[in-house]
């Protein structure tokens, strides 16, 4: 019916433009974004198709000092809200260069960076060899490919990851198969917001997300303890502020 609706309403406004292309275009998009929404609960869905290129970014990602200003508050958020401790292993999802990755290594037993791109991930190997690092392991994961992390965890992390997801709730149960029993997660991305934050939403499906159909998702999926805090806000030029939630669940 919704998907009707929207059909009809663009047939008619393609019609006022004069182009059966416009009709077909602008529902495709529609449709398109319709069915996306339905999928992921409706919840701060954008239109975007493609798939960000994280490699081609990934030799520059750590000279963004608002990037690595932010995954610093993120990562005292996370040691603050969980404590980790020598026992623990740790799976963070979505580590990218490693930037949290690395503040949570000294306070773990090992730590699994895992992540979509071979480029990110060869910025984080580097960092491990000039470090001489040896309870940190990557992994190759395409989450959307349909691979599996390998391993067993306490303790799964991940930091402005959920928003490059286009299912969240199938993420959310493959993260409870990773858990050990009792074992937690805590993951911090954008609270609902208008697609402004990311000047190219190219692999952007999500707006941001609202906190309270996040915890509904992970209920679903059969964490328990779910609870939410506020971890940064990134200030952007202007006076705008856009806050980062911290979500923590536990299997």
């Amino acid at each position: 019916m919704i998907v009707k609706k929207i059909l009809a309403a663009v047939f008619s406004a393609a019609l006022a433009a004069g182009t059966v292309s416009g009709i077909m275009n602008t529902a495709v998009h529609r449709v398109c974004r319709a069915c996306k929404g339905a999928a992921a609960g409706g919840k701060g869905v954008v239109m975007e198709q493609a798939k960000k290129d994280f490699n081609k970014e990934a030799a520059q990602w750590d000279e963004n000092p608002g990037r690595v200003r932010l995954a610093n508050d993120i990562a005292e958020a996370m040691i603050r809200e969980t404590a980790p401790s020598p026992d623990m292993d740790v799976l963070d999802f979505g580590c990218g260069t490693g930037l949290v990755t690395l503040r949570l290594q000294p306070f773990v037993r090992s730590i699994l960076g895992a992540d979509s791109s071979e480029g990110m991930l060869r910025v984080l190997q580097g960092k491990i060899a000039e470090k001489g690092i040896v309870n940190v392991n990557t992994q190759i994961v395409d989450f959307e490919k349909g691979d599996r992390v390998a391993g067993a965890f306490h303790l799964i992390v991940s930091s402005m990851t959920l928003h490059h997801v286009p299912d969240p709730a199938a993420l959310f149960r493959q993260w409870r198969d990773l858990l050990l029993p009792a074992g937690r997660i805590c993951f911090a991305d954008l609270d609902t917001e208008d697609g402004s934050f990311h000047s190219d939403n190219t692999g952007v499906f999500h707006e941001g997300f609202d906190r309270v159909h996040l915890k509904r998702l992970l209920q679903d999926a059969g964490f328990s303890s779910i609870r939410d805090t506020t971890a940064a806000a990134v200030k952007r030029e202007g006076g705008r502020e856009y806050p980062v939630f911290l979500i923590l669940a536990r299997k």
